[in-house]
């Protein structure tokens, strides 16, 4: 596929034998950037683990300083007792028994699940449609919890969860094309740290061992690993 103009251009204002710091990187995603509407910015870490290994499997969530720029749409799978709370936080659906009929016919217009500890027996099933999208609600994410509430605003605060992938890499976004610098940099070294701090002790050699920004359509920033870890 040819590339624009655009991206051409982009393309020349970024080294490609070099290793950019988070300061630096941050500003030339915005400067590279090839969109005329607010893309993402994403951050992509290889890490030196072996996901086949249930004990190198690297998972998690964080709250992001500065939110992720974007609404999130939640739903709720809960019993009626815990229907008004989930509401009053900012759930945009809120239910259960009508939502797993849907779930089941392939509806998942939603960014987040949570659910309470009572209804996963009923939930299980769905785990073949909520599972390849990250949907699946997960106590270690705090997505299966009895307090909907707090759990909804935490991801309508910015909280995010992360995992590793199969290659070993982990994709996040960290903010939008319209933050400042200082506030994807921020963003970027509190995702960087809470992977950093869950490290598996079976992990050897290496744990970062590469890693990259980019915006939507924007060319790939190479980031310096020795900065990022320390």
């Amino acid at each position: 596929m040819s590339l624009t103009k655009k991206r051409k251009v982009a393309n020349t204002k970024v080294d490609k034998n070099k290793n950019y710091t988070l300061k630096e990187a941050t500003t030339l995603v915005k400067d590279t950037n090839c969109t005329k509407f607010d893309s993402s910015v994403d951050i992509h870490l290889r890490l030196g683990v072996d996901p086949k290994k249930a004990d190198q499997q690297v998972r998690g969530t964080v709250s992001l300083p500065h939110g992720t720029g974007k609404t999130k749409r939640v739903l709720v799978l809960c019993t009626p007792d815990k229907e008004a709370a989930a509401k009053e936080a900012g759930a945009d659906f809120v239910g259960l028994d009508e939502f797993i009929q849907k779930i089941e016919g392939g509806w998942t217009d939603v960014d987040v699940i949570i659910a309470t500890p009572s209804v996963m027996p009923k939930i299980g099933k769905l785990g073949k449609v909520l599972g390849p999208r990250n949907l699946m609600p997960n106590p270690k994410t705090g997505t299966v919890t009895n307090d909907v509430a707090a759990a909804v605003n935490e991801v309508k605060g910015g909280k995010i969860a992360f995992k590793v992938d199969k290659a070993g890499i982990v994709h996040a976004s960290i903010g939008r094309i319209s933050f400042s610098p200082e506030k994807l940099a921020e963003n970027s070294a509190e995702l960087i740290n809470a992977i950093i701090k869950l490290k598996p002790a079976t992990s050897k050699g290496t744990y970062l061992k590469a890693a990259s920004m980019a915006s939507s359509m924007g060319p790939g920033i190479s980031l310096d690993i020795k900065s990022l870890s320390n």
